[in-house]
């Protein structure tokens, strides 16, 4: 039996809440387990991480401390669904403060998940960064 898609756009949402909170709260096993042990992650500096203890010891360094200034919030935006089973996700990632408020002038992210459902989760396989560019 088939799962309406409307409880799988909500389980696909929840993947990015958790996404969000890893983040806010720099947990990179958090973060880190949301991904495909294959999965491709290009950061938003362009850099591509091929598998899943690549992007593990990458957020490993990165994660803590970088949420000591600001952090950011994830908005899923729409969902493709490629099959049943995979979908495309375009979030809108907005910096904010620590508290919540939105950053005058702070550059927005767009990044595109594929996820792939399996054993009936929801898990990254390939992710893009990419910053909003101004105008």
């Amino acid at each position: 039996m088939r799962v309406p898609k409307e409880i799988e756009i909500k389980a696909i949402e929840q993947v990015v809440a958790t996404l969000e909170h890893a983040q806010q709260n720099e947990l990179p096993e958090e973060f880190v387990g949301l991904f495909r042990a294959d999965a491709i992650w290009t950061t938003g500096g362009g850099r591509l991480l091929a598998g899943r203890e690549v992007i593990a010891e990458f957020t490993r360094r990165v994660l803590p401390g970088a949420m000591k200034e600001s952090t950011a919030t994830y908005e899923v935006v729409h969902v493709l669904f490629i099959r049943p089973d995979v979908a495309a996700v375009k979030v809108r990632q907005r910096p904010v403060t620590l508290d919540g408020r939105p950053i005058e002038g702070g550059q927005e992210g767009t990044p595109t998940y594929v996820m792939a459902k399996e054993d009936g989760r929801w898990l990254i396989v390939a992710a893009q960064n990419t910053l909003v560019a101004a105008g």
